[in-house]
């Protein structure tokens, strides 16, 4: 019974292995033209020696049925292959072809030893000669068909091994010795060949195999590597090789394309308040939203933060763009319905088109952000397109940029001081720290210019730990009870590092700490709140007083009033330009006021220009003021003589009482014109 399934095992077509089966009909449908040929060209050769001799039914009937029957099987593999291969159409020819070998092969051999009685010695030999040469190559012809083979070298030689063994011609019964020999080796290296064959048709199918989850494993790697696993959109790496290819696209194409950066507005706050859940869903839906914007086509991604690319593959006039702005920014805008919260922010973007705005991707970006810059800086909440005027500005940011790298800050970086004023004792309480740059290559540069290059560029902690030894070592020189406050950016802040190195500076100076104000910005706690509160509590235990500069312009929350530590609020000079002609801004100044004595801390209102201004905010309940009605900034050399100015001024009201630091002021200015006590 085994040896009956190992048989039957041999001779069967392996329907199990559909890799096997495409491998024999591929190997095979090559071999055929070759093996039919041979059989064609052999049996016409054995006709024709015959022709004389043997019956026209054998000698024209039997080449004609044998390429009859040749034709139709070669007709049959050539539609297999330009028809394509698959596993079905491969079986179903093989078994065809079993079938047909089979028939071809008692075909072969009748018609070969009908021949046989016919002729001459020479003639007889010829059908041996035949038979044999032609079974043999047939034979390797169908040896990807291992079942073919078999039944070819059993039916063929089988009989011409009977037929000539029992001929009685000793020729012809070696020649019967000598095929069984050779048929038994044929088939020995016929197995071998097909075990090796399938062997390797199944070490291929392995390798493919492998080679394929090796590929799915690149793509979901690569995949990966390109997307953004929070909001599900590309990532700031796809993006960039997404820009750089569709810049080449549009270069080679003559066609235009747009590059976006959007900025949320924002999101921080939320982000700080309701916890970093929120702000995720925040961000997802976000992600949602720009994927969904049907029109222009758009590619968005998500750079990472809360910042986000586009690029917008189409052809837009600055009107139209302008236009997609407004819509992009309502989109943002509509509030979002999260989980036990509905927020609402917005987004402000800057776009840059090409190739008027940018002939390579890092151009088209850089100014795309540029754009972004100005309209957080002005515009925030909309959308900005770069331009010419534009460029000029990098341009000059760019020549600044420089000139700040090139700069010996401690000879051209200098100080002026701007008087903060009791309204109340009608006195100085203390000043605050500005900068200014004398460059010798630009000239007198705007502090707006040269501090918004120092940021972009990174410098602004350099000229900070400069300024602020400058100025400490301008408060040496005054009185004991006059105090300075010194501005910081989010940069000085942004580590513990940094703060290290300001608290270092201030212990060199030997300056009292409670002298010493440190002013920050909405936007520096907004970049990174806990950091910001490490940095100022560091400097409280040093003993340095804390304000909160410009509030009430950037998204700093009463949370954050609430749990930094902070002895000063500075309203900013925005609400009183205009208090006296406009309500709201009366009542944000009031409200300022009133939440500053209720946390028990000091209020500073800036940019009073006229007495107008000062008798309003007086009215409300502010008491210490800066502005331009009472001083100018002023260069450090200055100082002794206006606080010496103001002592005088206080001697000569009728019933004013001197403080301290009037009266020191005097003798400061009178005794050693602009030495100080120290």
């Amino acid at each position: 019974m085994a040896l009956l399934k190992t048989v039957a095992g041999i001779f069967a077509i392996r329907r199990d292995r559909p890799e096997l089966l495409i491998a024999q009909a591929t190997a095979f449908s090559r071999q055929v033209p070759m093996m039919y040929l041979v059989v064609l060209v052999n049996a016409i050769a054995l006709a024709v020696t015959h022709f004389q001799s043997a019956p026209r039914v054998l000698t024209l009937g039997g080449p004609t049925a044998l390429m009859l029957a040749c034709g139709w099987r070669m007709l049959g593999w050539w539609r297999l292959r330009r028809n394509g291969m698959d596993a079905g159409r491969a079986a179903s020819m093989l078994g065809g072809t079993l079938v047909a070998a089979s028939v071809l092969s008692i075909a072969f051999t009748g018609w070969s030893l009908a021949l046989y009685p016919y002729g001459d010695a020479y003639q007889q030999s010829h059908v041996a000669f035949y038979m044999a040469i032609t079974v043999i190559a047939c034979i390797f012809c169908l040896m990807h068909l291992r079942a073919a083979a078999l039944v070819v070298t059993l039916v063929v030689m089988g009989s011409m091994t009977v037929f000539f063994g029992l001929s009685g011609n000793p020729v012809f019964q070696a020649i019967s010795v000598n095929l069984v020999v050779v048929a038994a080796v044929m088939i020995v290296i016929l197995l071998i060949h097909y075990k090796e064959f399938a062997d390797l048709v199944e070490s291929r199918t392995a390798l493919i195999e492998k080679a394929q989850q090796a590929q799915l494993l690149s793509d979901e790697n690569n995949r990966l590597a390109n997307l953004d696993s929070l909001t599900g959109l590309p990532n700031r790496r796809r993006f960039f090789t997404e820009l750089e290819a569709h810049v080449t696209r549009a270069r080679r194409h003559d066609r235009t394309l747009v590059v976006g950066v959007i900025d949320l507005d924002g999101f921080k706050p939320i982000n700080d308040a309701f916890g970093h859940a929120t702000g995720d869903r925040l961000l997802t839906e976000v992600g949602r939203r720009l994927q969904a914007f049907g029109s222009p086509p758009m590619f968005a991604a998500r750079l990472g933060g809360d910042e986000f690319g586009l690029i917008i593959d189409a052809p837009l006039s600055p009107a139209a763009l302008r236009i997609l702005g407004r819509d992009l920014c309502e989109l943002l805008r509509a509030p979002y319905r999260l989980p036990g919260v509905t927020a609402q922010i917005a987004g402000s973007i800057g776009f840059c088109p090409f190739p008027a705005g940018g002939q390579t991707s890092e151009q088209l970006f850089e100014r795309a952000d540029y754009a972004l810059y100005h309209a957080k800086q002005n515009l925030k909440g909309s959308a900005v397109v770069f331009d010419e005027r534009h460029e000029a500005d990098i341009r000059e940011l760019g020549r600044v940029e420089q000139a700040l790298r090139r700069a010996d800050l401690d000879a051209e970086m200098h100080i002026h001081f701007q008087p903060i004023i009791d309204t109340g004792a009608k006195r100085t309480i203390a000043f605050e720290a500005l900068a200014r740059w004398s460059s010798p290559e630009l000239g007198d540069v705007p502090p707006a210019v040269f501090i918004n290059a120092a940021e972009r560029s990174g410098q602004i902690t350099e000229i900070t730990r400069v300024l602020v030894a400058k100025a400490l070592r301008a408060v040496n020189t005054w009185p004991m009870d006059m105090r300075v406050s010194i501005n910081l950016s989010a940069r000085d802040i942004a580590s513990m590092e940094t703060v290290a190195r300001i608290v270092d500076i201030v212990l060199e100076s030997q300056v009292a700490p409670h002298r010493i104000d440190f002013e920050i910005t909405e936007t520096a706690i907004v970049c990174d709140f806990d950091q910001a509160r490490a940095a100022l509590m560091t400097f409280h235990a040093l003993g340095v007083h804390t304000a909160l500069d410009d509030f009430g312009t950037g998204h700093s929350s009463l949370s954050h009033v609430r749990l930094l530590p902070l002895d000063k609020l500075k309203i900013d000079a925005s609400f009183i330009s205009d208090i006296e002609h406009h309500a709201a801004s009366e009542d944000i100044v009031k409200t300022v006021l009133q939440l500053c004595r209720n946390l028990r801390i000091d209020c500073i209102v800036e940019g009073v220009e006229t007495q107008d201004q000062l008798d309003k905010v007086a009215s409300l309940g502010g008491v210490v003021m800066q502005g331009y009605h009472f001083a100018r900034p002023m260069p450090a050399a200055s100082v002794a003589g206006y606080l010496a100015e103001e002592a005088a001024i206080a001697i000569a009201r009728n019933g004013v009482k001197q403080s301290a630091a009037q009266r020191a002021a005097r003798i400061w200015f009178d005794e050693d014109g602009l030495q100080g006590l120290g």
